[in-house]
């Protein structure tokens, strides 16, 4: 059972391994010394993953079930420990439980620091920082197209019809349509780098911002994030992209290949936009009546900050907990959205709340014409029993791990708001919370080892689907 799940943990290792070149060549190129930390890193990371992968080595023919669940859990937990090598050997973070904070905020694409001053870092630890976000963001729409419908979690039977090859007949094989998520991944990536560069952010910015921007991660070179820059163009720039890491994909590919697409991606991608637009509309409504801003500036205000939260990207241009008390529990609430399944945000998504609302709509239906036989569907497309029952227990089990991560941290010690709103910032993976220590201009530094650990295990459990992880450690997995 074991061959193939440490064989495949050994390639994914190895390419984090080589990834580290590149920050590696900057560090040397900035500080014109002739060894780097980052090739420290490298080559410790790059010899466990080439021992587990030659060690390992077989023609796969099949994964199971339980392989696949163990493939998912410990390749996510292996790349988050061995990517905060660069911060140890660096000295950018205090301690261990620091630097494996950081890492595994930037691959599950939580966007939340530890880091207070992140303009003292060098320009190859603040550029490992994003290509942390943009990897975690590509890995995660391969994991949601590849996995999620094989394991069949919180209704992916839904995203198995909509996204998967063997379903859609997008591709015949699914190495294809990798290369083409990546292949539309990095497009996107170098169209918002060239958009911020025009729009008069530098070069390193742009690249920078750019990845944690279509990762919907939220990772910023700057300690007051996009508030740094004062520019209503450059926002605009980010949270267009951002809602466009926010849409699946595979709708990309889909239109790429000048194909049709089918009404249940289209339907999630409309219910995503018209979601956003209402709610940017009440926020606006909110600040231009209770604090008195021009309805204009309200409306590009609440947009970009009500655009970063909904995809879990935590970009900010604004401390939006100065609009009041109201407005951090409106973001907190907010960020249980999340955007489209197949697409990099994080959160509980799209297509579940539409499941969701079918369901009670079908319930009212039912109450009012007790006789009248009342089909459950997403626009035109039928969910069966399984689906809901599955999208029930998904948002149970989500909501849970926040309340349990948000009484593992008052039991330490932590007041009931901060455990509560550093519990949701990290299990949706949005990373800045609701209240100021957290928040767009704080950071997670102040918390002890212990509580970092237990939100590192709350950034894994909301990114991997809660589901996938909470599986592997049941008693019933591991019998024969």
């Amino acid at each position: 059972m074991w061959q193939p799940v440490l064989m495949i943990d050994g390639f994914i290792l190895s390419i984090l391994g080589l990834s580290m070149l590149i920050p590696a060549g900057l560090d040397i190129y900035d500080t014109k010394a002739e060894w780097s930390p980052f090739l420290s890193a490298m080559l410790m990371t790059l010899f466990i993953g080439l021992m587990l992968f030659f060690s390992n080595k077989s023609k796969m023919t099949q994964i199971s079930l339980r392989q696949g669940y163990l493939i998912t859990f410990f390749s996510w937990v292996s790349v988050g420990i061995f990517s905060s090598l660069p911060f140890i050997l660096n000295a950018s973070t205090p301690d261990i439980s620091s630097a494996l904070f950081e890492s595994i905020s930037g691959i599950t694409a939580t966007g939340a620091t530890v880091i207070a001053d992140v303009e003292a870092l060098p320009r190859s630890v603040l550029l490992w920082r994003s290509m942390l976000n943009g990897l975690g963001g590509i890995g995660i729409v391969i994991f949601a197209v590849a996995m999620l419908p094989f394991l069949g979690i919180g209704g992916m039977q839904m995203f198995a019809r909509e996204s998967s090859d063997t379903n859609d007949k997008l591709m015949p094989k699914f190495i294809d349509l990798a290369k083409w998520i990546i292949g539309v991944y990095l497009g996107l990536v170098m169209l918002c780098c060239g958009a911020l560069f025009l729009c008069g952010m530098g070069k390193f910015d742009a690249l920078n911002h750019a990845l944690s921007t279509v990762a919907t991660a939220g990772f910023s070179t700057k300690n007051a994030s996009i508030a740094y820059y004062h520019s209503p163009l450059i926002e605009m720039v980010l949270a267009f992209f951002m809602i466009l890491g926010a849409l699946p994909m595979t709708f990309y590919i889909i239109l790429l290949k000048n194909k049709e697409t089918d009404k249940l991606r289209l339907g999630q991608i409309k219910y995503f936009l018209k979601a956003v637009a209402v709610f940017t509309f009440c926020l606006a409504l909110y600040l231009s009546l209770s604090n008195h801003v021009h309805f204009i500036k309200a409306l590009r205000l609440s947009f970009f900050n009500v655009v970063a939260v909904m995809t879990t990207t935590g970009h900010s241009s604004a401390d939006y907990l100065d609009w009041g008390v109201w407005t951090a529990v409106f973001f907190m609430l907010l960020s249980l959205h999340g955007g489209c399944i197949g697409s990099t945000t994080g959160s509980i998504k799209v297509m579940r709340w539409q499941i969701l609302k079918a369901y009670f709509k079908k319930v009212m239906l039912s109450s009012i014409e007790p006789h009248q036989v009342v089909p459950l569907k997403i626009g035109e497309a039928a969910v069966s029993d399984k689906a809901v029952n599955s999208v029930f227990v998904y948002i149970f089990s989500f909501l849970a791990s926040i309340a349990m991560t948000a009484l593992l941290l008052n039991l330490l010690g932590y007041d009931l708001p901060t455990s509560v709103s550093a519990a949701f910032a990290c299990v949706t993976n949005t990373g800045p919370g609701a209240i100021k220590s957290i928040g767009a201009s704080g950071n997670y530094a102040f918390f002890s080892p212990a509580a970092k650990s237990i939100l590192c295990a709350a950034m894994l459990l909301g990114r991997l689907e809660i589901m996938t992880v909470l599986v592997v450690f049941t008693k019933t997995f591991w019998k024969k």
